[in-house]
């Protein structure tokens, strides 16, 4: 764990620049829109250490998957996240010396990322050759309202001389990714122009085709003037630029501000993509850099309306929260049902930026609550439409009915390069099926099913049908060969949560397919043709229900990972010596396999998703098993264990679980920040306050609250959309106060109380001792 980041509730400081803690920043301070992304690499060179990255939301590149021994139904590729043009660069020259920071002594260092208004910032002193000092101050931002224009102001004044300081704006299209191989570039030109008044580059990727246009202007401004140069114009291979000399007096700030537009083949022709980008850059640069800075910081005032958490008294926990939810919003804005959530999002090119089943389970919750629910409707879409490739994926593994969503994909299609999570995580076509119960139970959009939910289910359950059989030696249904979602154990027999969800989905598609049947017959006939439905694949998924094998230890009353679980040696992790950990960067994968150690819940995933069917007592046992011998690795883990362990009254344990997933990335816990932050957990961070200390469930139509408050808080509140409504809920050490801002009432339960919370209205009720924890 590494804190170097300075508390406040609306921004993420760093204080003093430490080239170790670089590649850290960059991911830390990223910024984004949605639409694409930066990370917080520097506008000025940097000869240090750095992962460049410029990211355009769904564009692409299907690297060739690299295995030594090749299996049938292997996936074809490996899809990556592309570093797309660098369109922050600026080069400067002082009096001839190029300002790079890791070359000149740096003083008086500060990075901000303004989470309030959404804009980055540093300011610096550096002494370069000669020992001439400049201060130099940038902001910089990605639209929100204008989600393909970024803007740059870019200040530099001479402290302690006079001379020429000389900036080069440009656009470099040359780049590549960390992660390529044998250090290939993915990118070819199309064109480019460099101009005075406005310059572009075109590029495309080598396969699918994928355009982007940048588009570049600027203006500099001396003491607030703006001058009237000729830039010195630049072309080379994939690259624009154009330089600028200014003579400065001591004291004297000069200042360019950049406008750029990022434009793709996704969203325009491509003979339109040149103009699109200059339309859009030059409407820009006539707003000017304080009008789209105003027009953030209300765009961002408005996400916080309805999404923002406030604690009080911990000032810690309150600037996490906050930087969690704020990459959220950058990361997907839900208008484009075409994209989905990649666990770096916009902050990193591990995982390839692809959708992974984090969005189903731990996303969706927090776009429900906090949006429109057309947002998280979107989500439950983007599957949907991918439903023929998920058919596909099941037929290239040999099976003739059904559908297997994906692992990763950015398509449908399957492109995950290790064989124990491609062919072994079926667990996740589950997780995809209780997306869709969770989006219906809470939004009440039953329509939902009818339209494209049921269809889903119904190739999910076919797919569960056929990879279950029939063990004749335990009289009982069995799923052979997966990997549940502890990833240090693999190829297993009869994972316990894989098994648990397999017949959950079963039994929602029969619950689901009888309401529709008695309901909407006319819908279900139209659907039972098209799907070429019968009785008998209804009355096998019943069978496969009601036996169903779940692994059991009946002296520990507990449920199983696995099959043979317990011949492993359990030693919990606190007896570990500290520099075994984390086991993924000290341990062999064998030593890591054989142990029992635990990446993210497994077993307590299942008890989580399917809470209201396990009493305390069973989710007690099974969390006392379980817990001390996971070493929150996946960083999807501290979250569910914050929430289970808020429902259980382990107050410090679910304090401790919240502060590591909501901290992750800031303090660097997994050392593993610098590849980027992890986006998808952040939503669980989101999760372990308002479903964990605020107790939120949806029960029968109601929102239900059972909501205990931290001894370290004052207070804490947050903001819900539920059916209509928006609720604020303020829990403090005496009072649960639930206000409606608006004037859709909404039925409530705070404890064991009904209440309907009246137009514009609130109610207020005493807050019960926080549940005890169970001896």
């Amino acid at each position: 764990m590494k804190q170097y980041l300075k508390e406040d509730a609306w921004s993420i400081i760093e204080e003093g620049f430490d080239p170790a803690n670089h590649e850290i920043s960059e991911s830390i301070f990223s910024i984004g829109n949605g639409y694409m992304g930066q990370r917080a690499n520097f506008e000025e060179r940097y000869g240090g250490p750095s992962l460049q990255g410029s990211y355009m939301a769904g564009v692409y590149y299907p690297d060739k998957t690299r295995v030594g021994w090749w299996k049938n139904g292997y996936p074809e590729y490996f899809a990556k996240v592309l570093n797309s043009t660098n369109w922050i660069g600026i080069d400067v020259w002082v009096d001839g010396a190029a300002l790079d920071l890791a070359a000149c002594e740096v003083k008086d260092f500060v990075r901000e990322l303004n989470m309030k208004e959404g804009w980055l910032s540093r300011r610096f002193t550096a002494v370069l050759e000669g020992g001439k000092e400049v201060a130099v101050e940038a902001k910089r931002f990605v639209s929100v309202v204008r989600h393909e224009i970024g803007a740059i102001r870019y200040t530099v004044t001479p402290l302690n001389f006079s001379g020429e300081l000389r900036f080069m704006p440009y656009l470099d299209g040359d780049v590549k990714n960390k992660d390529s191989n044998y250090e290939e570039k993915f990118w070819v030109e199309v064109e480019k122009k460099a101009a005075a008044d406005l310059s572009y580059l075109t590029v495309k990727t080598k396969k699918l085709d994928f355009h982007v246009t940048s588009a570049m202007a600027f203006d500099v401004l001396k003491d607030g003037q703006t001058l009237e140069l000729s830039p010195a114009l630049s072309e080379r291979e994939k690259y624009v630029a154009a330089e600028v000399a200014v003579q400065a007096g001591q004291g004297e700030a000069v200042t360019l501000y950049k406008y750029v537009a990022n434009v793709t083949s996704r969203d325009h022709g491509l003979a339109a993509l040149a103009p699109a980008g200059t339309k859009l850059l030059l409407a820009a640069k006539e707003a000017g850099f304080d009008v789209l800075l105003r027009e953030q910081a209300e765009a961002w005032a408005e996400k916080w309306q309805t999404s923002d958490i406030i604690i009080e008294g911990d000032v810690s926990a309150q600037q996490a929260i906050r930087f969690n939810i704020f990459q959220l919003n950058q990361t997907y804005s839900g208008d484009d049902d075409r994209l989905n959530i990649g666990p770096k999002g916009f902050t990193g090119e591990k995982y390839g930026g692809s959708t992974y089943w984090d969005t189903e389970a731990y996303c969706v919750p927090f776009y429900l609550s906090t949006a429109d629910s057309g947002i998280a409707r979107n989500l439950l879409i983007y599957r949907y439409k991918h439903l023929e490739k998920a058919k596909e994926n099941a037929r290239k593994l040999g099976f003739s009915k059904g559908a297997l969503y994906p692992m990763v994909t950015m398509n449908g299609e399957e492109c995950h390069n290790e064989w124990e999570i491609t062919f072994e995580e079926i667990h996740r076509n589950g997780a995809i099926a209780y997306a869709i119960f969770n989006y219906v139970n809470y939004t009440g959009d039953k329509s939902y099913l009818s339209q494209y939910g049921f269809e889903v289910l119904a190739e999910i359950s076919r797919f569960w049908a056929e990879r279950v059989n029939f063990s004749a030696a335990k009289g009982k249904y069995v799923i052979l060969g997966v990997t549940g979602p502890n990833e240090y154990e693999n190829n297993v027999n009869n994972n316990w949560y894989t098994n648990r969800i397999a017949a959950w989905t079963l039994e929602y598609t029969l619950e689901v397919l009888n309401d529709l049947k008695n309901n909407e017959p006319d819908h279900y006939e139209a659907l039972a043709g098209k799907l070429n439905l019968q009785d008998e694949e209804a009355q096998k998924w019943q069978h496969i229900i009601d036996n169903m094998y779940y692994p059991y230890d009946e002296e520990r009353d507990v449920f199983l990972q696995q099959d043979g679980f317990l011949d492993k040696e359990i030693v919990p992790v606190n007896e570990l010596a500290p520099e075994h950990l984390p086991l993924n960067q000290n341990w062999s994968w064998d030593r890591i396999l054989r142990s029992c150690y635990i990446k993210q819940a497994d077993v307590l995933q299942g008890l989580y998703f399917l809470g209201d069917r396990y009493d305390l007592e069973t989710k007690k046992r099974n969390f006392d098993f379980y817990e001390p011998i996971t070493v929150h690795e996946s960083s999807l883990s501290p979250c569910l264990h914050a929430i289970i362990a808020c429902e259980l009254g382990y107050q410090e344990k679910a304090y401790e679980m919240y502060l590591r997933t909501a901290r992750l990335d800031l303090d660097n816990y997994n050392n593993d920040t610098e590849d980027g932050c992890h986006i998808t957990s952040m939503a669980g961070t989101w999760m372990s306050i308002v479903q964990g200390f605020g107790g939120l469930r949806v029960q029968s139509g109601e929102l239900v609250l059972r909501p205990f408050i931290p001894s370290h808080w004052k207070s804490f509140s947050f903001k819900v959309m539920f059916r209509g409504s928006r609720l604020q809920v303020n829990v403090t050490e005496d009072s649960i106060i639930v206000v409606n801002e608006t004037d859709v009432p909404a039925a409530i339960r705070i404890y064991d109380q009904s209440f309907t919370v009246g137009a514009m209205g609130e109610v207020q009720a005493q807050r019960s001792a926080a549940p005890a924890a169970l001896s």
